[in-house]
């Protein structure tokens, strides 16, 4: 993208593997300086060493963005560390187990909606200051296309992406006209590690279906996405949402 990240530094949280760590990996292949947040501290050195070793600029940082002091830490680190904070990518979540309402499990209701949601709202409360305070910027949120409609048993997940939509317009009506874009995507099924990881191998060509475009879709396909909406070639959209599925939403 040429000088589109000029001088720029950015944050991805959930960067410890799959569509934030490919995400991370494409800033810095542009030039970006990237903080690198994940739950793992092991992970997250991981992403970072890949990044420099080619060539890139970034460090590891561990937060649970479910604690809100860890996400001020992250935010008062980046900046701390490369003098200011223009991108960030709000990517990390996690999905709960499978019920119906009725039937729901409170602890687990709440475990998800602090990652989910209150890790959303955590990022963007230091970030924007931070934001500010180096002359502007942007930042993309992952829902999902839970966030637009709901599975069966997963209510604390699909609330918790269907927030983030809400918390992505009134940000961006909130900051725009201050220099700060924020967007939302909402990516269908992606064969990342993570959701390899909690859907059973013989339930893959079912979820396949589901899909028109007759797959799953790629980490590089949603990082690709971001990295153009944290980007100034896209300096007229804020407050907007964009599916990625592969038709999911379509049907």
């Amino acid at each position: 993208m040429g000088d589109a990240f000029s001088e720029k530094v950015a944050l991805v949280t959930g960067a410890g593997s799959g569509i934030g760590q490919t995400t991370a990996e494409e800033l810095a292949a542009e030039g970006v300086k990237v903080v690198v947040s994940d739950i793992d501290a092991g992970q997250a050195r991981q992403t970072a060493a890949q990044i420099t070793a080619k060539g890139g600029e970034a460090v590891a940082f561990a937060t649970d963005v479910s604690n809100a002091d860890e996400v001020k830490a992250l935010i008062d680190f980046a900046v701390a560390t490369y003098g200011g904070l223009h991108l960030a990518f709000n990517n990390a979540g996690t999905v709960g187990k499978s019920a119906p309402i009725g039937e729901l499990d409170l602890a687990e209701w709440h475990r998800i909606i602090d990652i989910d949601l209150h890790g959303v709202l955590y990022g963007m409360r230091y970030q924007i200051p931070a934001i500010l305070e180096s002359g502007g910027g942007s930042i993309v949120n992952t829902s999902s296309v839970m966030g637009l409609v709901a599975p069966l048993g997963q209510a604390a997940y699909t609330a918790a992406k269907h927030g983030i939509v809400g918390l992505t317009k009134a940000a961006a009506l909130e900051y725009s006209r201050h220099g700060v874009r924020v967007n939302a995507i909402h990516p269908a099924y992606i064969a990342t590690p993570g959701m390899l990881s909690f859907v059973p191998e013989d339930m893959l060509p079912e979820l396949v279906k589901q899909h028109p475009i007759g797959r799953l879709g790629t980490a590089d396909e949603v990082a690709n996405l971001v990295v153009f909406l944290l980007s100034e070639k896209a300096s007229f959209i804020t407050g907007a949402s964009y599916v990625i599925d592969g038709g999911y939403i379509a049907q």
